[in-house]
């Protein structure tokens, strides 16, 4: 099982697996498309849209742990 950090790249965390993308719609970011986007990190993406970045690695953890 993959564990996800604040300094993982967006585009990992993707790859790792795609259900995660609703997390971050969730969030505001809406860009995921966008090739910046990937290379942002779980952190910077918190900062810039304004969310919580320990509850959202927290939520994403949770997801993965009970696929």
């Amino acid at each position: 099982m993959a564990q996800i950090t604040k300094d993982m790249l967006i585009g990992d965390i993707l790859d790792i697996d795609e259900g995660t993308a609703p997390f971050f719609l969730e969030m505001g970011m809406h860009c995921l498309g966008c090739p910046s986007s990937r290379g942002e990190s779980l952190e910077e993406a918190c900062m810039v849209h304004g969310a919580d970045c320990d509850e959202l690695v927290k939520k994403i953890n949770e997801y993965l742990a009970n696929k």
